[in-house]
């Protein structure tokens, strides 16, 4: 049975969900356009980069100044990952041939393993001759 939220003394407001202080639902943007996108965010961390102060930047998107510095660490964080990430040399593009072709080698022994033992099951020692 579903209960009813004035059976639980609560009022309609409550039982939708948290509500900020300005009345919002979480997770909605303080234009009523739904939670952030990515590039919503990123366009906050890059005001934040550019040395708009946290505060302005929170007040102006309705959202606490841990959740900016959440997103800003985790920016941060992906961009210097990315940073990491080496380009490609002939070395890689030999070592990539050598591993595909092993693949190769390796299923095709596979099969002719798998073909000899059905050979084999068919005919057990049909090849062979007594010598006299």
């Amino acid at each position: 049975m579903k209960k009813n939220h004035r059976e639980e003394g609560q009022t309609p407001e409550a039982s939708e969900g948290a509500r900020r202080a300005t009345g919002e639902a979480s997770g909605v943007a303080p234009d009523g356009r739904g939670r952030f996108s990515a590039q919503r965010k990123w366009e906050a961390v890059e005001r934040l980069l550019r040395g708009e102060s946290e505060e302005e930047v929170s007040r102006g998107l309705s959202v606490t100044a841990s959740t900016l510095a959440t997103w800003r660490d985790t920016a941060l964080l992906s961009a210097i990952a990315s940073l990491k990430v080496r380009e490609p040399d002939a070395k890689d593009e030999e070592t990539q041939r050598l591993k595909a072709k092993i693949g190769e080698l390796s299923m095709e022994n596979e099969l002719l393993y798998e073909k000899v033992h059905k050979m084999e099951a068919k005919h057990p020692l049909l090849m062979r001759r007594l010598r006299p």
